[in-house]
């Protein structure tokens, strides 16, 4: 992996055994050599960003790894970065697609799956400001409506002035859909959670908040719910 560091550490999630993550060394770790990330709109401060473990993230990995496996059930991570949430769904049995719009990735998945002994897993590159999703044109790509729950972390970083985010949610939700939202308290919220109702979807919300530890720092934000039930066609 030419042009940043990486470091390797072990996660534990209760209901799993412990994963061994390769992620970026820090935040000042930058490499876009083809080009790729720059198309894409990621920024050199923004780059970084998936290759972290955040405190979101782990909150959201925790629900899944608590969350009843139900044969059948198929559930999307959506802005997935390191994709912890999906790798214990994954190692507990679910059917789960991970997804994100950054260029490497599905190479750091492939790697922490191959680090865990874990067998492949499903990914869509997901980018919810694109027109349409690049990865619905290919075939082994989950088409829209597929999923029972869609899931991520930290989601509501920016100001989504059009919708993108929800609208992606609602093509790649079943007609009866869950969706989790881990949110560290983030100021965008109120306009994602009129999107979402004019989606037909209904939210409840809980508190997530973290104490500060020896080991860890204080954690504020909540578990948005939305829930949405319609008859399919």
């Amino acid at each position: 992996m030419p042009g940043y560091q990486t470091k390797q550490e072990r996660v534990s999630i209760a209901g799993v055994d412990d994963l061994v993550i390769r992620s970026l060394l820090d935040r000042q770790q930058f490499a876009d050599r083809d080009g790729a990330a720059e198309r894409l709109g990621i920024s050199s401060a923004a780059w970084p960003l998936f290759g972290l473990l955040w405190p979101s993230g782990a909150l959201l990995a925790a629900r899944l790894g608590a969350r009843p496996v139900t044969a059948g059930e198929r559930i999307l991570e959506i802005g997935c970065g390191l994709a912890l949430a999906s790798l214990v769904g994954h190692r507990r049995g679910v059917d789960v697609t991970a997804s994100d719009r950054h260029p490497l990735t599905e190479l750091f998945l492939a790697e922490n799956l191959r680090l865990n002994g874990l067998l492949p897993m499903k990914y869509l590159h997901g980018d919810w400001d694109a027109a349409a999703d690049e990865g619905d044109a290919d075939a082994a790509a989950p088409a829209p409506g597929r999923f029972d729950l869609i899931v991520g972390s930290d989601l509501l970083y920016e100001r989504d002035a059009s919708g993108a985010l929800a609208g992606f949610i609602s093509r790649h939700a079943k007609a009866s859909c869950e969706v989790w939202i881990v949110d560290p308290d983030r100021s965008n919220r109120p306009a994602f959670n009129r999107r979402m109702a004019a989606d037909g979807f209904e939210r409840s919300e809980e508190r997530l908040d973290v104490a500060a530890t020896a080991t860890g720092a204080a954690y504020k934000g909540r578990l948005l719910v939305y829930h949405r039930k319609l008859a399919a066609h």
